[in-house]
């Protein structure tokens, strides 16, 4: 019986230890706790601002003549070269536009050429005063009048061949084109709604975002003008929308110079390399904005005791005893620290475990972090061991 008893009494302290999260919480059965000396110190912060993602041209791609969508050249989703041909529209009607034009420009040459020779010949003849002044002059009229029209012609021409070669959309740039909402058969014209695609350039992505203007102002604060501090920014990085980090780092190349009042926000771009391909115009993300904060105090967050949404901790007196403080904290969270914003000075001792147990103004016997570890290892062996007398002393 002895024997199961201690069995029994073994698990439960097992589950005890387990229940309370190991060393967390724990004093061990007496009025020992772990303190430690708050310091000044800097550290290391991540802001996250969502973002989108654009190339750093979107295109629309427009046609310049009407007619009906013969051929798409390219697919979906292509990368395609500057000058490479997307869309074929119906030319029948620009060809034999272009042909009319063409043979224009030859009747209006032949005219020019025709009347030169007039010209030429009225010319001698009224130098030999042959012909009156105002025949001559007629003559040359004429000529200025044809070598006009034949300009015309050749301005019809190249309107005609320009009109023709509007058949044939071609990208304006490198990039990756977008979605097609005209097919082969539809019709379309200058005046069309909707683009017939979008060719982004992606090579290089811009990424949007917008920063708070209290942010902005501890930037400018910081020394110098914003475009300064933006050029001595470290690089920032780029949380996609699976939640997977960004392999390449961007810069921060613009913002704006306006305040949204409505949201009291400004705007801000970031440049980001996008050498695989694997950013794409109009997509989301996270921008993950690395910063220092200078002269705060860190400490561990299982030290602090929540009420009402107020966090308080127990500050160490002279005395031993413990007095409940309260403390203001970031809203910046890592999971393992508290950033302390008031409430505690460096110098400071506060416990570090087992503050669910303590009440305000309770003597302790404080040790340090090292020593509570060190007790710690020794309950859990002497309970591997067997040794429940001491386990819990």
């Amino acid at each position: 019986m002895n024997q199961l008893k201690q069995m029994a009494l073994f698990a439960v302290g097992l589950s005890v230890l387990s229940a309370c999260g190991g060393q967390s919480g724990m004093n061990l059965g007496d009025d020992e706790f772990a303190v430690m000396a708050v310091q000044s110190t800097s550290s290391d912060q991540a802001a996250s601002y969502p973002a989108t993602i654009k190339g750093t041209q979107d295109i629309e791609i427009r046609p310049q003549v009407s007619g009906f969508v013969v051929k798409l050249c390219v697919d979906e989703g292509a990368t395609v070269k500057k000058g490479q041909a997307l869309f074929l529209i119906d030319d029948t009607q620009y060809k034999a536009a272009f042909r009319q034009a063409e043979a224009q420009v030859k009747v209006a040459e032949a005219n020019v050429n025709t009347l030169s020779l007039t010209e030429k010949n009225k010319k001698m003849l009224h130098e030999q005063q042959i012909i009156s002044d105002f025949e001559y002059q007629t003559a040359v009229n004429n000529l200025l009048s044809a070598e006009a029209s034949l300009a015309q012609a050749n301005a019809a021409l190249v309107s005609a061949k320009q009109n023709l070669d509007f058949c044939t959309v071609t990208s304006p740039s490198n990039g990756v084109v977008g979605t097609f909402p005209y097919r082969v058969g539809a019709l379309v014209s200058a005046s069309i709604s909707e683009p017939m695609t979008t060719v982004s350039e992606i090579n290089n992505m811009y990424v949007y975002f917008s920063m708070t203007e209290k942010d902005l102002l501890g930037l400018t604060r910081a020394g110098g003008t914003l475009k300064e501090q933006l050029e001595k920014m470290p690089a920032v990085k780029l949380q996609l929308a699976d939640g997977s980090m960004y392999e390449f780092e961007g810069k921060i190349d613009a913002v704006s110079g306006v305040i949204d009042q409505s949201t009291g926000s400004v705007s801000m771009r970031a440049i980001f390399p996008n050498e695989k391909n694997i950013l794409r115009s109009g997509g989301m993300a996270n921008v993950i904005f690395p910063y220092v904060m200078e002269n705060v105090i860190l400490i561990p967050q299982n030290a602090t005791v929540e009420i009402q949404d107020k966090k308080f901790v127990y500050v160490l007196q002279a005395d031993n005893t413990v007095k409940y403080t309260e403390i203001k904290i970031s809203n910046m969270n890592d999971g393992q620290d508290y950033i302390v914003m008031s409430g505690l000075k460096s110098g400071d001792k506060i416990v570090t475990e087992g503050v669910q147990t303590l009440r305000d103004g309770q003597k302790i016997t404080p040790i340090t972090q090292e020593q509570q570890e060190a007790k710690y290892q020794q309950a859990l062996q002497d309970q591997r061991e067997g040794n429940l007398s001491t386990a819990f002393n």
